[in-house]
This record gives structure tokens, C-alpha cells and sequence, in this order.
């Protein structure tokens, strides 16, 4: 599976984004997909995943509330809207696919390479 996640940038504190993660040489309908992300002198941490379905979603609680996934499994895509960000949520932000619904990076198999989101305040 190879992913590739776009539409990071710069944005101000309280402004909004909306990260796509796009396959290509597979469908996407049998796989869960998480987004994670890591800033500077961080860990990877995982953000956000919905399963191959689309029935179950999770958030870590550092986003709740702020930020949505979503997947549209016709077009092969996977969105993550966020809103309200705040300086602490500048990072590479990562797409990745996997065969469960986890927010664990050992449980994905498929990376793509990360877009960077900046969020000044």
C-alpha cells in the first residue's frame, strides 16, 4: 500500500486544516487507517483512526472534540479535518495503514511520508 498525506501547511491558532491521506495501487476499503503525528523531540503519537468500514472512529484525547476523520472509500481517501488548532498540534502528521483499528504505530504496516502542519499563536 503506498499512501501519501497532503495538506498541511501554516495556519494560525484557531484556524483549521484538512489533511488527505491518498492510496494508490490498492483500494483502501480493507484497511483501518490511523494519522499520527510527531513533533520536534517527540515521540510518534497517534492522533486519530477509523476502521476499514468507517463505523468506528477514535481520537486521542489531545484532539477530541477538534478534530474529525473521515473516508470515502470510493475516491481511495482518507481526510482528517481538524479545527481549533492550537500551537502544541505543530507536527509531521503521518497516514498509515493497517489491519486493525488501533492508535498503535506498531500496528500499521504502511506508511506514507508525513506533511507538516505549523500552528503559530
Amino acid at each position: 500500500v503506498q499512501l501519501q498525506a497532503s495538506g498541511g501547511g501554516l495556519v494560525q491558532a484557531g484556524g483549521s486544516l484538512r489533511l488527505s491521506c491518498a492510496a494508490s495501487g490498492v483500494t483502501l476499503d480493507y484497511y483501518a487507517i490511523g494519522w499520527f503525528r510527531q513533533a520536534p523531540g517527540k515521540e510518534r503519537e497517534g492522533v486519530s483512526c477509523i476502521s476499514s468500514s468507517g463505523s468506528s472512529t477514535y481520537y486521542s484525547d489531545s484532539v477530541k472534540g477538534r478534530f474529525t476523520i473521515s473516508r470515502d472509500n470510493a475516491k481511495n481517501m482518507v481526510h482528517l479535518e481538524m479545527y481549533s488548532l492550537k500551537p502544541e498540534d505543530t507536527a509531521v502528521y503521518y497516514c498509515a495503514a493497517g489491519v486493525q483499528t488501533s492508535t498503535i504505530a506498531r500496528d500499521f504496516t504502511s506508511w506514507g511520508q508525513g506533511t507538516l502542519v505549523t500552528v503559530s499563536s
